[in-house]
């Protein structure tokens, strides 16, 4: 029981120094000044959703409040930047709806974020999924 205990100690002890850790949160912090009280904007799309996943080996995928962490031996599958890709996501919908960004004076709003985590005990997945409405400023 003894050299089991510390097989297991030995193989989490490799996983922690040795594997995939990601987290993240998007708190956000913008310098823009929006001037509400006069109408120089138009929601041009609501609900637009952006989507990307991880997946892990080895691995256990936990959240905190909005912040979601993983900590696993590797990643077989996914990105490591998931708010980055989920954001992509949502410009490219946008263009296929839409037509392109170019041009044009965008923004993304009211930005919400959910996630899904799958953990089993070889295996773990994470998802993000990002819902955002686009503004076009107006002259």
């Amino acid at each position: 029981m003894k050299k089991f205990n510390l097989f297991l100690f030995a193989v989490m002890l490799t996983v922690f120094l040795g594997g995939c850790s990601t987290g993240g949160s998007f708190i956000t912090h913008n310098a823009t000044s929006v001037e509400l009280s006069e109408a120089n904007f138009n929601i041009v799309a609501k609900d637009l959703e952006g989507y990307s996943t991880a997946s892990y080996v080895l691995g256990v995928t936990y959240s905190m409040g909005n912040v979601s962490n993983t900590l696993a031996l590797a990643r077989v599958g996914g990105t490591a930047k998931l708010y980055d890709e989920a954001i992509k996501n949502i410009w490219e919908k946008y263009e296929e709806q839409f037509g392109a960004r170019e041009g044009k004076k965008l923004a993304l709003i009211n930005i919400r974020a959910d996630n899904d985590m799958l953990n089993l005990l070889l295996y773990t997945q994470t998802e993000l999924y990002l819902t955002a409405d686009v503004v076009e400023f107006i002259d």
